[in-house]
């Protein structure tokens, strides 16, 4: 048994320190795009695009299921976007609570006669209606489908040839649509989907649906999201976007052509990781095409979202998203080391399957030896030493990597206090949040054999007054 155990103590030492580079490897070429960046006047150059008129007009999608809380402050939010041509469309999914009433008292709206353009199956749409005050803000009423179905729903509905998914619990900064249009219509198409950073509202004061004061919560489970957020969207996505193999375009707010995810055959409803599953398959379109189009992860844009304050509502999400990165990994397993699909299925496909999904698995076998080496000898105890160490530099230093990423790139958080907190908790990662987020990463691994697709609830407190 002592024998097992040290071999595998080697082998998840060796993967740590593998993933641990890989990370380091992600921040330099983050680190190098930010650089270059933040030489680029950015506010001068949407101000152009702004008065510009063949800047593309954009349907944003809304999808809604029990948002009576957020739904109304998300749709404020969007009317105050700056952009010349927009349209609003939230699809209320068959939601049980008030989230239709909310929308239709709010905006004054009316049912009116439709006749929908079917380009992709759904449920069956019950109502549409229009607001008297804002025309171009209209609301389907349908039969439940999940996330992606009242997606798809909303696609079919649209007027315009791009259109920004974007949840209904969230707020857009005011030139965060623009911004990420911007290199859209700079690239004259050649870009079809761009991805903003998705930051956390709790503890910041937001007033008339927009962030009046960037703050940071008391409660440690959220601060810990902040830092979790930071890395995921600066290190990885910033890195992976510059190679032009992202995979991941946060469901929270995206941009996307709609002709290309229509020709791809829209959201797929059988999956809990709708948003990856479709970027996935755009990159398996261009790739098969031979396209020259890209699919680009602009930082600068931010949308807020409401982030969740309990352990039990926290682990349902992880949970959920780590089934759904499985789900799409094993859908698109043919492009898997496949020279076909070049970087994309030689290094981005293997990368989310032994770091992102699998590296759960070797984290939760570490634990288990470093648990075992100290208090029952299952292996020598500087071994176990030696993992411990190797354990809180994978995963707290990259997150305090990531902690000045965010200082270097958007400066969202004003205050030194700030970045200080932030430092201090991405510090303590290894010895409590962390193991949690293994726990059920690993539980997500087994859940994706067990249940059927659906939304997954979450207790809103509503982000905005």
């Amino acid at each position: 048994m002592q024998e097992v155990a040290l071999i595998l103590s080697y082998i998840v030492i060796a993967y740590m320190l593998f993933s641990s580079l890989s990370y380091l490897g992600l921040f330099a070429l983050a680190y190098g795009k930010v650089k270059k960046e933040n030489k680029l006047d950015k506010r001068e150059s949407t101000e152009d695009f702004l008065r510009n008129q063949s800047t593309y007009p954009v349907s944003i999608l809304v999808p809604a299921y029990n948002e009576e809380v957020g739904v109304v402050s998300t749709v404020r939010s969007l009317l105050a976007l700056e952009y010349p041509e927009k349209e609003i469309i939230v699809i209320d999914d068959g939601s049980k609570d008030s989230t239709s009433m909310r929308m239709i008292e709010e905006f004054k709206m009316k049912k009116i006669p439709f006749a929908v353009r079917t380009h992709i199956e759904t449920a069956k749409i019950e109502a549409i209606y229009q607001s008297s005050i804002f025309p171009y803000i209209r609301l389907i009423k349908k039969a439940n489908g999940g996330k992606a179905d009242a997606l798809n729903a909303g696609v079919n509905l649209s007027s315009f040839p791009y259109f920004c998914a974007i949840d209904g619990d969230s707020i857009l900064e005011n030139d965060g649509l623009l911004k990420c249009m911007k290199p859209i219509i700079e690239s004259d198409g050649q870009i079809i989907v761009t991805g903003g950073s998705v930051r956390i509202a709790n503890g910041s004061t937001i007033s008339r649906s927009k962030v009046e004061l960037v703050g940071l919560p008391k409660s440690p489970i959220v601060l810990m999201q902040i830092v979790e957020y930071f890395r995921a969207f600066l290190i990885g996505r910033l890195a992976l976007s510059h190679l032009n193999i992202l995979l991941i375009v946060s469901g929270a707010f995206g941009v996307f052509n709609k002709e290309r995810v229509i020709q791809a055959g829209g959201y797929n409803k059988n999956t809990v990781g709708e948003d990856m599953e479709l970027v996935v398959r755009l990159h398996r379109l261009l790739r098969e095409e031979k396209s020259k189009q890209r699919i680009e992860y602009i930082p600068d844009p931010v949308c807020w979202t409401e982030a969740p304050e309990s352990l039990e509502v926290l682990r349902s999400q992880r949970i959920r998203w780590q089934r759904g990165l499985l789900e799409t990994l094993w859908n698109h397993r043919k492009m898997m080391l496949n020279p076909k699909y070049g970087s994309i299925g030689l290094f981005s496909m293997p990368y989310f399957l032994f770091v992102e999904l699998l590296g759960a698995v070797f984290e939760f076998i570490g634990y288990f030896i470093i648990f075992g080496g100290f208090f029952f000898s299952l292996v020598d105890p500087q071994v176990a030493g030696v993992m411990f160490l190797v354990t809180v530099f994978y995963g707290s230093l990259i997150s305090a990597l990531a902690v000045l990423l965010e200082e270097l790139t958007l400066h969202k958080y004003p205050k030194v206090s700030h970045l200080m907190r932030l430092y201090f908790w991405a510090l303590t990662e290894a010895f409590w949040y962390r193991p949690l987020m293994v726990l059920w990463r690993v539980k997500g691994i087994f859940a994706t054999f067990q249940k059927k697709a659906h939304w997954g609830d979450m207790k809103r407190k509503g982000i905005s007054t």
